[in-house]
């Protein structure tokens, strides 16, 4: 049995190997993830370092006092005077970034939501507390009351230490999710060439007449699409760890913190991907084999690339925990795990729970498989 599992794997991957399209999405599909961390890492960048001459100018339909100019010069402020109708019309031609407007002490800032305004609403908040307090400081002293015992009657200190960089956790954590993608991408092809491809072109009517079983013939086709899954998952992952060395270099929203993962946690990673190339292929290969033609099986397939991505992108927007339970959830395991990583919160027991869920999970699409592998159907996909 391990001798006839040894030669269909052989085959297997001589047919992944020798076929350009499978080396294609082995090879080149983990290329866009370094372009994906640069082109992430300079728009972040570019947000960050914004100049403020693209969101100072705010309009004002009242005049201003000498203390408002002065506080308007200090955050360097651009103002334009005139009435609301007219500064509206500005606004919507993009001559200024946001308007304020005044009846008697109520304050109106006016814009719409996008990232300009927030920007500019920012300056504008600044410039109305600044202001604030000057009236509130004057009216103290008119009031023959020490304006410092009123305004400092509550004093709050901060002793928050910053254990992690925004922007270096958001790309670590979606960087993976592209690897979980690119892993999926590159799984799907082989594993309907090896099936659907069979089949339509009449070489596994052919293999199911050879004397061997079953079992062996789905074990082998099952590890050579896990094979070149996890050779997809390894390349993604250097190249992802490459491409944030180079970023961190490049760009000044990482200084101050390491882009590289501890050689633990680049462990537990690489084990972590290896566990879904092994649940991919399998549900790459029941999925495929259900199905009549080639086409047929990549459009079934599809909506495996969504259903690997969305779990872990939507635990990560929401900031989800992992716990024991969690972990057994497949596809969501996978992401909560290395967000962990990423944080040096390595839990054994939901790290085991993971690979244990793993193996039953595949183990119960092999016994599907094969048993549909020992019936004629599988032929006519009936």
């Amino acid at each position: 049995m391990k001798s006839n599992i040894k030669k269909l794997l052989k085959k297997e991957m001589r047919e992944v190997f020798r076929d350009k399209k499978s080396l294609a999405m082995m090879l080149v599909i983990p290329l866009m993830i370094p372009l994906l961390v640069i082109g992430l890492s300079a728009l972040f960048e570019m947000q960050m370092n914004k100049p403020i001459e693209e969101y100072n100018k705010i309009g004002f339909d009242y005049e201003l006092s000498d203390v408002e100019k002065s506080i308007l010069q200090e955050l360097q402020i651009a103002p334009t005077y005139d009435k609301e109708e007219k500064l509206k019309e500005e606004y919507d031609k993009g001559n200024i970034h946001l308007y304020i407007t005044k009846d008697k002490t109520n304050y109106t800032v006016h814009g719409l939501d996008n990232d300009t305004t927030t920007y500019a609403s920012t300056l504008a908040d600044k410039y109305l507390s600044s202001y604030k307090d000057y009236l509130q400081q004057q009216y103290l002293q008119q009031e023959n009351i020490n304006a410092t015992d009123v305004l400092n009657i509550l004093t709050v200190e901060k002793d928050i230490i910053q254990s992690e960089n925004f922007f270096a956790n958001y790309m670590i954590n979606y960087t993976f999710l592209f690897i979980i993608m690119a892993i999926t991408i590159s799984s799907t092809y082989p594993a309907t060439d090896t099936t659907a491809g069979e089949k339509e072109r009449g070489t596994l009517e052919t293999l199911l007449t050879f004397p061997i079983k079953s079992k062996d013939i789905i074990i082998g086709k099952f590890l050579s699409v896990a094979i070149s899954s996890m050779i997809t998952g390894i390349i993604s992952l250097l190249l992802t760890l490459g491409a944030l060395q180079i970023a961190h270099g490049m760009f000044t929203i990482y200084e101050g913190v390491s882009l590289m993962l501890p050689l633990s946690s680049l462990v537990f990673a690489i084990i972590v991907i290896i566990a879904y190339s092994f649940l991919i292929s399998g549900l790459s290969i029941a999925i495929a084999s259900r199905s009549k033609t080639f086409k047929e099986a990549q459009s079934a397939l599809t909506p495996l690339t969504f259903i690997s991505f969305f779990p872990g992108f939507i635990a990560f927007m929401i900031n989800m925990k992992t716990n024991l339970l969690l972990s057994l959830v497949p596809f969501l395991n996978f992401t909560l795990l290395f967000t962990d990583l990423t944080n040096g919160n390595i839990n054994i027991l939901n790290l085991i729970a993971m690979i244990v869920s793993t193996i039953t999970f595949i183990a119960l699409l092999l016994v599907v498989i094969i048993k549909q592998y020992k019936s004629e159907k599988v032929l006519f996909s009936i």
